[in-house]
């Protein structure tokens, strides 16, 4: 399945809830999500729309590391 291109930071968000991703804070442009499942995790999400590619890549590979997870077993628990 491929990533898609026209994903914007708050929808990002809303979809890494299934990962018990959760708003913390926002400052400016920017989303503040932190997790504490598989151990805590924080993310930093750009409230860009839509998401530039290699920043989306950048954010889909820091959640692959922290879950132990392949590319396409994230995108296929979060986009399917």
């Amino acid at each position: 399945m491929k990533l898609p291109r026209d994903l914007s930071g708050e929808a990002l968000a809303k979809i890494l809830k299934q990962l018990g991703y959760k708003t913390v804070h926002q400052t400016g442009s920017h989303i503040r999500l932190t997790t504490e499942q598989n151990g805590e995790h924080h993310l930093t999400v750009p409230n860009h729309s839509p998401i530039k590619i290699g920043t989306l890549n950048a954010i889909l590979r820091d959640i692959e590391t922290h879950f132990e997870l392949t590319r396409e077993q994230l995108i296929e628990r979060l986009f399917s």
